[in-house]
């Protein structure tokens, strides 16, 4: 599957990023190892840390740069949209199949709202932090953000449960 990661940017030896950083690499290492094409905003932050785990653990990673940034070292493929960070995030979730979610600002808050409009399962990857943990207190029934129920958001508290979801989405496909 493609698989989209959202969550903090920033810089990769202070918290929050720093926090859960072997976190995001175990997350990274398992997508690969799974065989999943990961997708992220290919910059700093959990994006790097992601990149990096996926690069060595044989996966292929891609980056959906916001302007004309050059993204991180780790990225396989780069994606220069030109865009600001915001709308860049659109063409992100247009191109993959599920989001994975780590804490995030409101960037990640936006990604978050747009896979949902664009029909993309959401696994939220809970005691992350920022919007992953917080955009839960909106939830109907646990798992829609809004009345039309459209897709459905997961709530993942280890990678075992992340593993469960991505092969019933995979499954589901």
């Amino acid at each position: 599957m493609k698989i989209g990661f959202i969550g903090y940017s920033g810089n990769i030896n202070a918290d929050p990023v720093l926090g859960i950083s072997e976190y995001v690499y175990e997350i990274g290492k398992n997508l690969a190892l799974s065989q999943h094409t990961v997708f992220s905003g290919g910059r700093d932050g959990v994006m790097d840390i992601v990149s990096k785990a996926v690069k060595e653990n044989g996966g292929k990673c891609i980056g959906v740069l916001p302007w004309e940034n050059e993204g991180n070292e780790y990225l396989d493929y780069t994606i220069k949209t030109g865009l600001d960070f915001s709308m860049r995030s659109y063409i992100l979730v247009k191109s993959v199949d599920a989001v994975i979610s780590v804490g995030g600002e409101i960037g990640t808050a936006i990604e978050i709202l747009a896979a949902y409009a664009e029909k993309k399962p959401v696994i939220l990857m809970r005691n992350t932090g920022g919007w992953t943990d917080k955009v839960v207190l909106t939830l109907i029934e646990n798992k829609y953000l809004d009345n039309r129920k459209m897709v459905e958001i997961y709530q993942a508290y280890n990678i075992e449960e992340m593993n469960d979801i991505l092969r019933k989405l995979g499954a589901e496909k």
